[in-house]
């Protein structure tokens, strides 16, 4: 087993800067964030080639001269593996590979790798492998080129010798698809599960905000800090791809549960969006998006743009958010932050601005519901009953007189409010 911080393999990272490409055309930023992918894959980056081209090259996507260059480059530097910023097809990856004598993968396969080394949950590590899956199946025949050459499929070999690869390929995309079908499958029981999940918190009236944002945003150091989760919050792209929920106490002592999901970036391989659904589909059920920039970056503005742009495909676009400025620690004192009335500027890191923001979240989630501890008479039964009937009952103590305390309605507690606890009375007076 690799230690964390192993090498893996040296890396030659490439890339094509192509106004034909849109989106996956890649610049110095999309390349720079590629680096820090290999690294966090294990890999050492031996060497950048961003080439600007009209168009990509149909055969060969950056031209068979370039790829003589990035031949000799992986020769002079050793490198074991050649990484696209782009993604490629099928064919072009056939092709690259033969031209440079290397294993060759695209971002979208870089991606899929580190998701497979994090992955810790069985629900995880179910998403990966169908992701993994739905990527590997149209480069089946890519894999199986030395079984065409020696079965004579391409044409060229003997009479009778036609046949075997392509049963062999055909044999593995059965295989796939019954596996694809089979994650499906157990990814749609993990789905009834968080619903019944779902239905029970929304009996019991817990409103959810949803932690989201930019790989590498502060997302996991914030709710550590809020809750002392002690989840890894190390300073790497994807360290979380788990969603983690804990039980948070806002300052008016409602709890409220809080979920910290996997981090967002550019070019998500479509792959992950649909395998990671079951995942991310809560927050189309959150009452309240948290959405983390590290302000601190100098393209916090494009990855903001990002997060945006997955939220909407995520159906959770019109839910109430708050937008939290991270990192304020790393920037200059006299730095002018954007305001608003959702925007909360913070330190995840020292706690500066968390005061503020638990006050912000009880605002936003303020349904009038409020904690009480009623003393209610044994003769006054019907006052418990109710509260298990229309409130969340989470304590039961039998005394003197039935020792209460619920999380209720304004109108329940205007009912019950005569058995107000001493302390409970108190504190009222004193909030006038």
């Amino acid at each position: 087993m690799l230690e964390e911080n192993a090498v893996r393999d040296k890396v030659v990272i490439a890339g094509l800067k192509s106004p034909v490409l849109k989106s996956d055309s890649a610049d110095d930023e999309s390349m720079d964030e590629l680096s820090a992918l290999v690294e966090t894959a294990g890999g050492v980056v031996e060497g950048i080639v961003l080439q600007n081209r009209p168009a990509p090259d149909p055969r060969s996507f950056i031209g068979e001269g370039k790829a003589e260059e990035i031949k000799e480059y992986c020769k002079n530097t050793e490198a074991s593996m050649v990484i696209f910023d782009n993604n490629l097809s099928p064919s072009q990856m056939r092709v690259l590979t033969e031209l440079f004598g290397v294993q060759v993968l695209d971002r979208c396969g870089l991606i899929l790798d580190i998701f497979a080394q994090r992955a810790k949950t069985r629900e995880g590590r179910l998403q990966v492998e169908l992701a993994q899956y739905q990527y590997l199946l149209p480069r089946l025949t890519g894999m199986w080129t030395h079984l065409e050459r020696q079965a004579g499929t391409s044409g060229r070999g003997p009479i009778g010798s036609k046949g075997p690869g392509e049963t062999q390929l055909e044999t593995d995309r059965r295989h796939i698809r019954r596996k694809i079908d089979k994650l499906r499958e157990e990814l749609d029981d993990v789905r009834r599960v968080r619903g019944v999940q779902r239905r029970q918190r929304q009996k019991k009236e817990i409103p959810v905000a949803a932690i989201v944002g930019y790989t590498n945003a502060g997302k996991s150091t914030l709710l550590n800090y809020l809750t002392g989760a002690a989840i890894p919050a190390n300073n790497r792209l994807f360290d979380t791809l788990d969603t983690t929920s804990r039980l948070l106490r806002l300052p008016d002592k409602r709890d409220i549960i809080i979920s910290d999901t996997v981090g967002f970036i550019r070019k998500l391989p479509h792959q992950l969006i649909e395998a990671f659904k079951a995942t991310l589909e809560e927050l189309e059920y959150a009452d309240l998006i948290l959405n983390v920039m590290d302000i601190s970056h100098p393209e916090w503005k494009n990855q903001s743009q990002v997060v945006e742009d997955l939220i909407s495909e995520l159906g959770a676009g019109e839910l109430p958010r708050i937008d939290i400025l991270n990192k304020i620690d790393a920037l200059p004192e006299d730095e002018i932050l954007p305001r608003g009335p959702d925007i909360c500027p913070i330190s995840a890191r020292t706690g500066e601005g968390t005061e503020n923001l638990l006050n912000m979240i009880a605002k936003r989630l303020d349904r009038g519901l409020r904690r009480v501890k009623l003393l209610v008479p044994y003769d006054r039964g019907g006052i418990l009953e109710l509260l298990y009937r229309e409130s969340e009952v989470e304590r039961v103590d039998y005394g003197e007189r039935i020792a209460i305390t619920a999380i209720c309605s304004p109108e329940i507690y205007g009912q019950g409010r005569q058995y107000l606890a001493p302390e409970e009375v108190e504190e009222n007076e004193n909030n006038r």
